[in-house]
């Protein structure tokens, strides 16, 4: 556990860069701060001293002034140094915590893009951005009072030991009783739950996330939210998990704990009864009362220095749980790259063998399909909800990369190609497409950063757009989601398509770009396709099977596998999954309600 502790401080200095020396200096200021503040209750007590020595004429007590000039300067210079010490602390935790932020978010660039289908937005936040504020608790203030906390005892031990070692062992026994509550709540089995705490809150982030997104949907349908069944659980799990760790461990040893440094002095006082007499006796009770000043004076800041103790242990623990949901985010796994990448020939795309499961999964998402897409071919992915299709549509531009055989693009595998080449030879239109809180400019220029304002306005007179335009306050300048303005999801899939025709990549890839629009924007969006795929290789997939007849050639995949591939008539004539879905299509289209009844 000790090399743990050990590995987790180094790991996070790691991320300090250049400011670790900044750490180790606050460090030793801190000590020094601690030393400095103690020096005051040795003044108290020569002033103590002289005051008993010369009783009743307490006149004689010449150094009295001397000694409180003293304790005022050395009160001072201590909180000077530890102000100086917090400078330092907190500088290099700041900056710890925007390199871990910073070396995250870099790390998360480089990860397939399926990564953040299964690693919800919420979840990695919490990961990154609130783990990186707990370590920086422990950088800025825990260390700082650890090692000023440590100095602080070593010298107490010093201290009580020096006058009279029996009165200095009666308050160290409010330590004694303190570091074992403090073992009892922090130690063993009861460090495993802090962590199971911890992976709850991760879950509850995670759940919250998804019960906001989902708010819309509640509202529509009168739902409450136990209608959220796991966002529920998820809280009932996160409080059941604080309640068991609070009360079940922490209640009892922290009662003692703080028992036993608040009332440190009532351990001094049994041991000054018993040993007054014999002080009495041997005529050295003015020595006793001395000593028995200082004690009673330093005492109190025992539990000061228990409690900065306790406060920097909790911290360090929180801190390493805090790294553990780090460095989940920085070994997410990343796109390998290769040294020498591979030119694409051409713009054909192939899946030889390919097969793929998802991490966490028995049964493979893609299980050995093989297809050829020829240059300029436009090439339909139909099935059954689950079959594989935007599986395999991911695939091409390494949403994720193949388990099993290849994935080539102008006969070149998709892995020896260099993913800026790749990405920038395929445009993407998705059903649930997403527009920044951005002017409709940015929002289209979002694919070519270098375009000019007249090549993103024929984008959008190509995607069927200048309706919107029209009705928008300041044109294309108009920021969505501001002023009241918001666009329809038919709107809002014309304005991602002319994201990709202003792309102009030659190969498309459409998963279910309809699924949202109304007929009259679903016209429009059909019209904004033939523009986009003219002359283009294009994979398309549609549950709306009257978008994919036309297709060179379909190919329809049921439980990750092909089990059928031709063009629409061909299809028909086969008699098999294709066939039926589309008699299946047919019936819904033509389905209506009319005086009273079903037909």
């Amino acid at each position: 556990m000790k090399d743990k502790k050990k590995s987790d401080l180094a790991v996070l200095l790691g991320y300090a860069g250049n400011y670790k020396g900044l750490t180790f200096l606050g460090l030793a200021l801190s000590g020094v701060s601690m030393v400095l503040g103690m020096l005051p209750y040795i003044c108290i007590w020569l002033v103590a001293r002289d005051l008993i020595d010369v009783a009743p004429e307490w006149t004689k007590a010449s150094d009295i002034g001397k000694y409180g000039w003293m304790a005022f300067g050395f009160a001072l210079a201590g909180i000077i140094v530890y102000f100086a010490a917090l400078m330092c602390t907190h500088l290099a935790a700041f900056r710890t915590a925007s390199n871990i932020r910073k070396q995250g978010i870099e790390h998360l660039m480089k990860t397939p893009l399926g990564f953040f289908d299964s690693n919800a937005s919420g979840l990695l936040r919490n990961r990154l951005d609130g783990a990186a504020s707990e370590t920086e608790t422990l950088l800025a203030h825990n260390l700082a009072d650890i090692v000023g906390s440590a100095t602080m005892f070593i010298g107490m031990i010093v201290l009580m030991f020096v006058f009279d070692w029996r009165m200095g062992a009666a308050c160290l026994m409010a330590a004694v009783i303190s570091v074992a509550a403090m073992f009892s709540m922090m130690g063993g089995k009861n460090a495993k739950l802090m962590q199971e705490y911890q992976a709850a809150q991760d879950h509850m982030s995670k759940a919250g996330t998804e019960y906001v997104r989902g708010i819309p949907v509640v509202k529509v349908f009168q739902q409450t939210v136990y209608s959220f069944k796991a966002f529920k659980k998820a809280i009932e799990d996160y409080s059941g998990k604080a309640e068991k760790y609070t009360v079940g461990v922490c209640q009892l040893p922290q009662s003692i704990n703080l028992t036993a440094t608040e009332g440190a002095f009532i351990f001094l006082v049994p041991v000054a009864v018993l040993i007054a007499p014999g002080a009495f006796s041997s005529g050295n009770f003015a020595g006793f009362v001395t000593n028995f000043a200082f004690y009673a004076v330093f005492s109190a800041i025992v539990s000061t220095a228990l409690a900065k103790i306790l406060f920097a242990a909790s911290g360090m623990m929180l801190a390493s749980t805090a790294l553990g949901r780090i460095s989940r985010v920085m070994n997410a796994p990343t796109l390998e790259i290769t040294d020498n990448p591979k030119k694409p020939k051409d713009n054909s795309i192939e899946f030889k063998d390919v097969s793929f499961t998802y991490e966490g999964a028995d049964i493979p998402a893609i299980d050995h399909v093989s297809f050829k897409v020829k240059p300029g071919q436009t090439v339909a992915l139909v099935g059954p909800s689950g079959g594989g299709k935007t599986t395999a549509a991911s695939l091409i531009p390494r949403f994720w990369d193949v388990t099993e055989g290849k994935v080539l693009v102008g006969g070149v595998d998709v892995r020896d190609m260099d993913p800026h080449v790749l990405m920038d030879r395929i445009a993407f239109v998705f059903q649930n497409n997403r527009l920044f809180k951005a002017s409709i400019f940015e929002n289209v220029r979002a694919s070519r950063p270098d375009a000019t304002r007249e090549e993103v306005e024929k984008a959008l007179a190509l995607a069927q757009c200048d309706d919107i335009l029209a009705k928008l306050p300041r044109g294309m300048d108009t920021v969505i989601g501001t002023e009241g303005t918001y666009l329809s999801g038919g709107e809002q899939q014309r304005v991602a398509l002319a994201r990709a025709i202003l792309k102009d990549a030659p190969i498309v890839v459409l998963d279910e770009a309809t699924a949202f629009a109304d007929p009259e924007n679903e016209a429009l969006i059909q019209k904004a396709f033939k523009v986009l795929t003219k002359n283009r290789t294009v994979i398309m997939i549609a549950h709306r099977l009257s978008t994919v007849v036309g297709a060179d050639k379909i190919i329809v995949l049921d439980n990750g596998s092909v089990t059928e591939e031709g063009t629409h008539e061909e299809l028909k004539q086969q008699k098999g999954m294709y066939s039926r879905m589309w008699a299946d299509y047919n019936q819904a289209v033509n389905w209506r309600i009319s005086a009273g009844e079903v037909k």
